[in-house]
């Protein structure tokens, strides 16, 4: 009964295998009682279900697969039925909690970096900046912005509350920190959540 139930568990590779019926607590409740120690756990359940997962092909898992999978999640510190809520509740579409799940997921930033120092404070700034900015920046195609645009953009900025000097160096160290991409993403999707 306990493997059976693995079958509801994972986005990895573990779509062909048909659900079975546990209950499972609603999203949005399990959005709010998984910390970030279960989604580090998750993470690392997920890691060791992988490779099992890759050898399915589509197939439904063996007793000995799911057994061996069911161990990973264990061998993680989550218990199966923790792991299966998470899964279902990302699954359904829970942005804020995948958006978490992303930030356990991605490497530490670096020590002493920008995404390193960056606060939750300032990301959710970052965020709100970059949403009023984004419209004004799809506008110039590539061209240099008018005086009106950086105008514009700049007073998007500040009414953010983000300085514009802490908006830039968050920006320009975007790109090579996935922890800091995943940071802001879960910025925003508490903004739109």
């Amino acid at each position: 009964m306990r493997i059976a139930c693995l079958a509801a568990a994972s986005v990895l590779a573990l779509a062909a295998v048909p659900a079975f019926a546990a209950p499972v607590p609603p999203a949005a409740a399990v959005r709010q009682d998984v910390t970030d120690a279960d989604l580090a756990r998750y993470a690392a359940a997920e890691e060791g279900v992988r490779p099992i997962a890759a050898q399915l092909n589509g197939a439904a898992p063996t007793a000995e697969q799911q057994a061996a999978m069911v161990a990973a999640i264990e061998g993680a510190g989550l218990a199966l039925d923790r792991f299966n809520a998470i899964s279902q509740a990302v699954q359904a579409g829970d942005q804020v909690l995948a958006a978490r799940l992303a930030v356990a997921r991605a490497p530490a930033s670096p020590a002493g970096s920008v995404g390193a120092a960056a606060t939750d404070a300032e990301l959710g700034q970052f965020a709100a900046a970059m949403a009023a900015v984004r419209p004004i920046a799809e506008q110039l195609n590539g061209a240099a912005p008018t005086a009106e645009q950086q105008a514009a953009m700049a007073e998007a900025i500040a009414s953010s509350g983000l300085a514009l000097e802490r908006f830039n160096a968050i920006s320009s160290a975007l790109p090579a920190d996935p922890r800091l991409q995943a940071r802001v993403a879960l910025a925003a999707a508490r903004d739109e959540g």
